[in-house]
C-alpha cells in the first residue's frame, strides 16, 4: 500500500501555481512585476453520448447515499464501476476523489489515471496523480505527468517548481529527487526558480559544487532575489564563513532594503562572534521595524555580551514595552543584567517576576542565592523549599544550592544534614554522595567521608573528583599514604588536565619523599592556576628542597591575592613564625 499525505492534495499544489496569478515562493522574496492574467486555454470536454438507464440511476443514487452515510469505500467502488461503463470523465473524477477520501491510494491512482485517459487536458487530474505518485515513492511514474503540466503553462513553470520541491524534499532518496528535478528543469534554462530548486536538491544530495553553480545561475537571472543570495551564503559558510559574509555584505550594499537577507547576515555575524557588527545590523533592522520586540531583544543581548550594560537595559526595557517578547524571558535577563551591575536588589526584583517559561526554575535558584547574599538566609532556604522540582536532577540541585548557601554562611554541619536528608530519598546519587562526603570531611567525620566517597566511586566509576578527594584526604592527613597516592594517580588517569588533581599527585610524591617529582607536578599545577592552596604546597616543597627564597616569593605573591586563605596562612606560619 502506498503511503500518502493528505496535505499534498489539500494544498492544491500545482493548481494554485498554474490557475492563478504568479505568487512569490515564500513571503520574503522580492515579488515579480505584476502581469496581466492570461485565461487558461482549455480544450472543450468531449463527453460520451449515453442514455441514462434505470440501472445506472440506481447505481448513482447508491453511490451518493454511501458517500453521504460515511462509507466512502463503497461509494468509490460503485463510481469506479460506473466510470468504466460510462467512460465519462466527470464520473471518473468523482470516483477518483471518493477513492482518495477513502484513503485507498492504489485505487485512487487507478481512478485518476482513468480520468486522465478520458480527459487528457485535465490539470487537476495530472496534479493529484503526480502528487500521489511522489508521496508513494513512485518518482519515475510521476515524471511524465509533472513534465506535461510544466509544458502546458511554460510562463508559470517557476512558481510550479517552487511548490513541487517541498514535497519532493521529503523523499529519502535525495539523488533520485535531484535527477527528477534536473530532468524537469532542463527545458527552462532562463527560469531562475528552476535553478534555485535544483540548487536546493543538489545540496540535499551532497552535490555542493553543483548547488553553488545552480544558485549562481539563479542569481544571475534575478540578482535582487533574497532567497538565492541566502542559499549561496549558506553553501559557502561551511568552508569559508568569511566568503559568505563578504557575499552578503556586497549584496546588501546593492539592495539595502533586503531585510530578510540582512537578518541572515546579522545572525551569521553573531555565529562568527563579530558582536559589534552583528549588533549594528540588528539595530538597523530594529530602526526599520521599531515595533519588533525580538529585534530589540537581540540588540539587548548583544549589548549585554559586549558589556555595554546601559544599552542592554534599554533594549530589554524596549522589548518589554512592545509586549510581544515573552516577559519572563526578558525579566530573567534583566535579572542577569542586575547581577552584572552589582545591583543585587534590582536583580532579585526582576528574577521574582519570572513566573513561567524556560527560565522560571533558573530564576528561582538565582533569587534564592541573592536572598542569602542580601542577608536573608532563612528566606532563601524557604524560597528553595517552595521551588517545585521537575525531576531528580533538579531535586539534587536544589539541595546542593541550599548546602552551598549554608556552607558559605559558615554552617557546614547544617549543610551536611541537608545533603544527608537528600540521601535518604536518593541513596545512590553520586552528586549527593560526593557533596555530603566533602562536608563530612570538613566537619571531621573522616570515617563517614570515606564511606560516602567509596559509594560515590561505586555509583560512578569514572568519577575522577571522588578518587581525588578520597586520595588527597589521606595524603593531607598523612595516613595510608601509599593508598592515597594510588587513588590520586587513578584520578589523574581519568582527568589528566585537572589542575587540582595534578596538585594532589604532586603532594602525594612529597609525602612519599619524591621531591623532584613532586616539584614537577606542583610547578605544572601552579603555572596553570596560581591557586593559594597550590601555592602553599609548592612553597612548602621548595622550602624543604632548600629553595627558601623562591618559596617565600611564591607565598608572598599568593598572600597578596588571597590574604585570608586559611591553608596558605597555616603553611606560612609553620615555616615563617
Amino acid at each position: 500500500m502506498m503511503i500518502f499525505r493528505r496535505s499534498a492534495i489539500i494544498l492544491s499544489l500545482l493548481l494554485a501555481a498554474c490557475a492563478h496569478a504568479p505568487q512569490p515562493a515564500v513571503e520574503q522574496v522580492v515579488k515579480p512585476e505584476p502581469q496581466a492574467e492570461k485565461p487558461l486555454d482549455l480544450p472543450r470536454l468531449d463527453l460520451p453520448k449515453l442514455e441514462l438507464t434505470g440501472q445506472m440511476l440506481y447505481e448513482f443514487l447508491l453511490g451518493d447515499v454511501a458517500s453521504q452515510r460515511g462509507i466512502p469505500e463503497m461509494a468509490a467502488q460503485i463510481y469506479m464501476k460506473l466510470a468504466d461503463s460510462t467512460r465519462d470523465p466527470r464520473v471518473a473524477s468523482r470516483a477518483a476523489h471518493l477513492a482518495y477520501d477513502a484513503r485507498e491510494m492504489n485505487k485512487a491512482v487507478e481512478a485518476f489515471k482513468l480520468w486522465l485517459e478520458l480527459e487528457p487536458a485535465s490539470l487537476e487530474a495530472k496534479q493529484m496523480l503526480s502528487m500521489m505518485l511522489i508521496n508513494g515513492g513512485r518518482l519515475d511514474e510521476a515524471r511524465p505527468y509533472l513534465a506535461d503540466m510544466l509544458a502546458a503553462y511554460p510562463d508559470r513553470v517557476g512558481h510550479a517548481l517552487m511548490k513541487i520541491y517541498p514535497f519532493l524534499a521529503q523523499y529519502p532518496d535525495k539523488i533520485a529527487v535531484f535527477d527528477l528535478l534536473h530532468g524537469l528543469a532542463q527545458p527552462y534554462p532562463r527560469v531562475a526558480e528552476a535553478h534555485l530548486v535544483l540548487a536546493q536538491a543538489a545540496e540535499a544530495a551532497g552535490k555542493r559544487e553543483v548547488a553553488l553553480d545552480e544558485v549562481r545561475q539563479a542569481r544571475a537571472l534575478r540578482p535582487e532575489w533574497e532567497m538565492t543570495v541566502q542559499l549561496e551564503a549558506q553553501l559557502l559558510q561551511h568552508e569559508s564563513p568569511q566568503a559568505a559574509l563578504a557575499l552578503l555584505k556586497k549584496y546588501l550594499a546593492a539592495y539595502p532594503e533586503a531585510n530578510d537577507a540582512r537578518l541572515y547576515y546579522a545572525r551569521m555575524l553573531l555565529e562568527q562572534k563579530q558582536y559589534a557588527e552583528s549588533r549594528k545590523e540588528f539595530q538597523r533592522l530594529l530602526n526599520a521595524r521599531p515595533e519588533n520586540a525580538e529585534l530589540a531583544f537581540a540588540v539587548a543581548m548583544l549589548s549585554l555580551q559586549m558589556g555595554e550594560l546601559e544599552l542592554a537595559e534599554n533594549g530589554l526595557r524596549q522589548a518589554l514595552v512592545k509586549g510581544k517578547k515573552d516577559e519572563s524571558t526578558v525579566y530573567y535577563y534583566l535579572g542577569q543584567l542586575g547581577e552584572a551591575q552589582k545591583n543585587e536588589e534590582k536583580a532579585l526584583q526582576n528574577y521574582r517576576k519570572v513566573l513561567d517559561g524556560e527560565y522560571a526554575y533558573a530564576a528561582r535558584l538565582r533569587a534564592a542565592y541573592l536572598l542569602y547574599k542580601t542577608g536573608k538566609l532563612e528566606e532563601a532556604r524557604d524560597y528553595l523549599h517552595q521551588t517545585v522540582a521537575q525531576n531528580n536532577q533538579q531535586r539534587v540541585q536544589l539541595m546542593s544550592i541550599e548546602a552551598q548557601i549554608l556552607r558559605e554562611a559558615k554552617q557546614p554541619e547544617a549543610a551536611y544534614q541537608v545533603l544527608m536528608q537528600g540521601l535518604e530519598k536518593l541513596p545512590n546519587h553520586p552528586d549527593l554522595l560526593y557533596g555530603a562526603g566533602m562536608l563530612a570531611d570538613q566537619i571531621g567525620k573522616h570515617e563517614v567521608f570515606e564511606q560516602l566517597m567509596r559509594k560515590a566511586i561505586q555509583a560512578r566509576p569514572d568519577n575522577a573528583q571522588a578518587y581525588n578527594a578520597l586520595g588527597y584526604s589521606l595524603l593531607d592527613r598523612n595516613e595510608r599514604v601509599q593508598e592515597g597516592m594510588q587513588l590520586v594517580e587513578k584520578a589523574n588517569q581519568l582527568a589528566p588536565d585537572d589542575v587540582a588533581i595534578i596538585d594532589s599527585v604532586g603532594w602525594g610524591h612529597y609525602r612519599l619523599g619524591n621531591i623532584p617529582k613532586s616539584l614537577e607536578f606542583l610547578r605544572r599545577a601552579y603555572n596553570a592556576n596560581p591557586d593559594p592552596e597550590i601555592a602553599a604546597h609548592l612553597g612548602e616543597v621548595l622550602w624543604v628542597q632548600g629553595e627558601k627564597g623562591e618559596a617565600k616569593k611564591v607565598w608572598d605573591d599568593a598572600l597578596k591575592s588571597h590574604p585570608e586563605n586559611a591553608v596558605l596562612q597555616e603553611t606560612v606560619k609553620r615555616f615563617l613564625p
